[in-house]
Order: C-alpha cells, then sequence, then structure tokens
C-alpha cells in the first residue's frame, strides 16, 4: 500500500520519500524537508502513529493526514487531537486521498502554483482562479472543487458518487447535491462559450478535452 500510494503521489506531481516505520523520522525530516506527511498508525515497530504525528507537529508544524486502518471514533479523536489535519479510512479511494491531500496543502498556503488549460479555459488552482476566454468567472469554493476535480483528469467520466466523495468527502448523500452545484457550474462557464462539462448518461460528467 506505501508504494501504492507513492506512485500515486508521484503520478500527480508530488516528490515522495517513504519509510516503514518512524526509526529513521527525524532524519528524514532533516534531510528531505516535507511539506505534508501521511501517516499511518499500527505500524511494524517503534512510535505508533499517534507518537509521530505528535513529535512532527510540535518540531515541523507541517501539515499530517492519517491514512489507516483505525476507524473507532476515539482514535480519530485523537488523531486530530495530535495535530492532524485530515483522517481517512482504509479501504479508500486514491482519488479521495489526493484531492485530501490537495486540500491540506491548499489550506496551509503549501501547495505550489498549478495551472490547467483546457481549450479556453484557464485555472490557477493555487490561487483559485478561473478564466473563460480571458473573462474572470467567480465561481463558489464546491464549483471551483468540482471543476478541478474533472479538469485534473479531462475525458474521464466521474460518477455522482466519485465527486461525492472526492469533492464532499463523502459517498452517502442525495446525489442532487452534485445535480445543483454542477448546473451552477455550466451556468456560469457558459456564459463564455460552449459547453465544456458535459454528462454522460447513466454514468457521470466529463470535461471534454
Amino acid at each position: 500500500m506505501r508504494e501504492g500510494v507513492a506512485a500515486a503521489l508521484f503520478g500527480s506531481g508530488y516528490s515522495v520519500h517513504t519509510e516503514p516505520d518512524g526509526a529513521a523520522l527525524s532524519g528524514t525530516v532533516a534531510s528531505y524537508r516535507p511539506d505534508l506527511a501521511i501517516l499511518d498508525v499500527g505500524l511494524p515497530r517503534g512510535p505508533d502513529g499517534f507518537d509521530l504525528g505528535s513529535w512532527l507537529r510540535a518540531e515541523t508544524g507541517i501539515p499530517i493526514v492519517y491514512l489507516t486502518a483505525a476507524d473507532a471514533i476515539d482514535e480519530r479523536l485523537r488523531g486530530f487531537d495530535v495535530g492532524a489535519d485530515d483522517y481517512l479510512v482504509k479501504p479508500f479511494s486514491m482519488a479521495e486521498l489526493l484531492a485530501r491531500v490537495r486540500a491540506v496543502l491548499r489550506r496551509s498556503g503549501r501547495l505550489t502554483s498549478a495551472t490547467f488549460e483546457i481549450r479556453d479555459l484557464l485555472i490557477d488552482e493555487a490561487n483559485s482562479v478561473v478564466r473563460r476566454a480571458g473573462q474572470l468567472v467567480e465561481l463558489t469554493k464546491t464549483e471551483f472543487d468540482l471543476l478541478c476535480v474533472m479538469t485534473r483528469e479531462p475525458g474521464r467520466v466521474f460518477s455522482k458518487v466519485q465527486l461525492l466523495s472526492m469533492v464532499w468527502g463523502f459517498d452517502k448523500y442525495e446525489p442532487n447535491l452534485v445535480e445543483v452545484h454542477m448546473s451552477a457550474l455550466r451556468r456560469k462557464l457558459e456564459v463564455h462559450g460552449p459547453r465544456i462539462v458535459h454528462t454522460e448518461r447513466g454514468e457521470g460528467y466529463v470535461v471534454r478535452p
């Protein structure tokens, strides 16, 4: 799983360093200087993830995301008590993990400038700015997050459940929530040009490159 997470992060443009446990963590932090840590709770040896998170928060102040099978409410609360910025329970969606990592980095001001261009649409993710045909498009945070999720992978069809998980962080909710925000997003984008977010009947939504 560690290798799979590292590969997904690397494929999304991040530089990644992995460790099997916390034995060498202090040396790794000093030499690698990470912007974010993803921690499991149950490790094969040495301090558990909670102790490591507490040390990281005190020594570095970097954001922490827990990715763990420890799903009891007291374990989740302990994670946030030691300074977690997010807590994701296994089994998990890799797309959701990537979305949460981006959100934590953005909130902490550590997200490097990233822009996406599709046809006449320009998205500056780091500064939350969208332009179409050179015109500024005013979006809500949810509309902006929806657009970013889809434009990172143009041509991919996202189901409503996937979007609920990646944007709102859950997958059991009224699907009309996605439809309402998607309708508003489309309306704002189409003021300045033809449709760019399309519906695949019975499947979901896609940004056509």
